[in-house]
């Protein structure tokens, strides 16, 4: 042993480290989410979508999108410098998608981040926890202004799951946030469905029988307009869309 050593103070340097390791393991320690209860509008962790009026009566794929909290409470940008907590916008979630925390990223420090954008993310607001990061994301929205073609529901989950990392990925924006429910969401009963798909049938039945095929090719062309407006927004003209 060199001179001057204390192998107590070796010991219980040890124990530190092996102490501060446990910790961080106990602190990052995912534990279990409740059941999802559609009824009491408990969806933990859940991505959560329902039709709009009058804009989903024309175009079906648009709709009102919020984001849950490890509890189930539903959060959502509903207007402006507001965030609806555990009341819904625009009526019950029709379609839903429980994501998988261990697909987030929870760095105790700089040096913990499990993704590749490390730096990135501890510049945009990296978090510890789920609900942790939607706490910061609502602090963000509640100084915003709601516009529904630049600045909305989707751009607030969109920002929270760019806090979380999620999928490794900080590149969540209002079309991959929208295709992300859409392809994978589901839906909570058939009802769910009726009135999400209903009442653009009888528009779209009402508007042929009294305009003709032209009242289609209008549609068709709205629909066109407002997905090519997103689209050109996002990946064409940087910061149109950016709240």
């Amino acid at each position: 042993m060199p001179y001057g050593r204390n192998p107590n103070m070796e010991l219980t340097a040890a124990y530190d480290v092996e102490h501060l390791s446990s910790t961080q393991r106990i602190q990052h320690e995912l534990w279990p989410l409740g059941e999802i209860v559609p009824e009491k509008a408990k969806f933990p962790c859940c991505l959560v979508w329902t039709p709009l009026p009058v804009v989903s009566w024309l175009a079906p794929f648009i709709g009102h999108v919020g984001i849950c909290r490890e509890d189930g409470t539903v959060l959502d940008f509903s207007g402006s410098n507001f965030i609806g907590v555990d009341d819904f916008a625009f009526g019950a979630v029709a379609r839903y998608l429980q994501l998988d925390r261990e697909q987030c990223c929870f760095p105790p420090n700089l040096a913990g981040h499990k993704c590749k954008n490390g730096f990135r993310h501890a510049e945009f607001g990296a978090s510890i926890t789920w609900d942790d990061a939607l706490r910061s994301s609502i602090r963000y929205f509640e100084h915003k202004s709601y516009n529904l073609f630049t600045c909305n529901c989707y751009s607030f989950v969109a920002n929270c799951l760019n806090r979380l990392c999620y999928g490794g990925s900080m590149s969540w924006n209002m079309i991959n946030v929208a295709a992300l429910i859409l392809c994978k969401g589901r839906w909570v009963d058939s009802m769910s469905i009726l009135r999400s798909f209903l009442p653009f049938i009888l528009v779209l039945c009402l508007g042929i029988g009294m305009a003709g095929w032209q009242f289609l090719v209008g549609l068709l062309s709205f629909s066109v307009l407002l997905l090519g407006w997103f689209l050109m927004g996002t990946y064409c003209v940087k910061n149109v869309l950016e709240c």
